[in-house]
């Protein structure tokens, strides 16, 4: 009897622990995740990484909030985070990433949309992601070619680490080149128009980086530029659709998204962050140029037939032709 009991123990203890860990196949995940502030891109962020989500056996349920550009409601969003059942945070946008990060000691961290998650401080043993690290000084450099600007401005957000690494990246690339460059700091998107005219007599062109402040408030930047006929070059093509840019090139950022679901997925199953690391993106094919002939027409400026072959978005007599 006493052998018979001590099993029917055994067996109890066994179902208890096979339901602890089916708990979660069953309930399914809480995934947090914080967004410095929208715009298309990092729109284009979430959808991808809920897409891919959606594509795998993991049940997942979503808590989104956005900090609307304001790093103290970052702040107070991680802190909400660390107080409810999440399972695992996504900082998408550096301020809401390292808000998280600082919070959470715990549990995994998960940023997307980082230009340097390394300067940014997103080093912990529990955070890992994906790096939207842009090639800065090549797009200078096409921009300068292409127009012949001898003095590039930039505008960026002073408080927001990814900018400034973005502006010191600009001021670079401009002084290898021999080029002049005029920059300005806002410290929020409202000040991003008044920010373009301050220095637009001053500039051959208008340079912005994925800078979140300024992107957010692009269409004030492109409006600025075509009043005072100058050329606008920008880092994030999911912004440009109906404004008058010259060029633009950059990643897709639903693709960042599809790199973040993985990474979530990975994560959730038990894969080390710290393993993980730095996701960066290298595959031409995620990058995409879009030139706006329109435009150059406007300012006198002629697209190479070279560059024409090798864009993936033409705007031309007002209409979008992908190719």
């Amino acid at each position: 009897m006493k052998k018979l009991a001590l099993i029917g123990v055994v067996c109890v203890l066994i179902l208890l622990v096979f339901s602890s860990c089916n708990k979660k196949e069953e309930t399914g995940y809480n995934v947090c995740v914080s967004k410095i502030i929208p715009h298309a891109a990092l729109d284009a962020v979430e959808e991808g990484m809920q897409d891919y989500l959606a594509t795998t056996d993991l049940e997942v349920s979503y808590n989104f909030q956005t900090a609307n550009g304001d790093v103290a409601t970052a702040v107070s969003i991680a802190q909400q985070f660390k107080d409810s059942d999440c399972d695992i945070s996504v900082g998408i946008g550096t301020p809401s990433a390292q808000s998280l990060a600082n919070v959470f000691t715990d549990k995994n961290v998960v940023y997307s949309a980082i230009t340097d998650p390394v300067g940014a401080g997103l080093t912990a043993d529990n955070v890992c992601g994906v790096s939207d690290a842009n090639p800065v000084a090549a797009q200078i450099q096409l921009f300068a070619e292409t127009t012949g600007a001898k003095t590039i401005g930039n505008i960026f957000a002073s408080g927001e680490a990814n900018g400034v690494t973005l502006k010191e990246q600009a001021k670079a690339a401009c002084e290898e080149l021999g080029l002049g460059f005029v920059e300005v700091a806002i410290s929020n998107s409202s000040e991003v128009k008044m920010a373009t005219q301050s220095i637009i007599d001053k500039v051959d062109g208008i340079y912005i980086a994925t800078d979140n402040a300024v992107i957010s408030a692009i269409a004030s930047v492109a409006d600025v530029c075509t009043k005072e006929n100058k050329p606008l070059f920008v880092a994030d093509p999911s912004n440009v659709e109906k404004l008058d840019f010259l060029m633009a090139w950059g990643f897709n950022y639903y693709n960042i998204g599809v790199e973040t679901g993985k990474i979530v997925e990975k994560c959730l199953k038990g894969a080390n962050p710290k393993d993980i690391g730095i996701v960066k993106l290298t595959d031409p094919t995620q990058f995409e140029l879009w030139l706006n002939e329109d435009n150059a027409e406007k300012l006198g400026i002629t697209f190479s037939k070279d560059l024409l072959d090798s864009a993936t978005v033409i705007i031309k007599d007002g209409n979008k032709i992908s190719k």
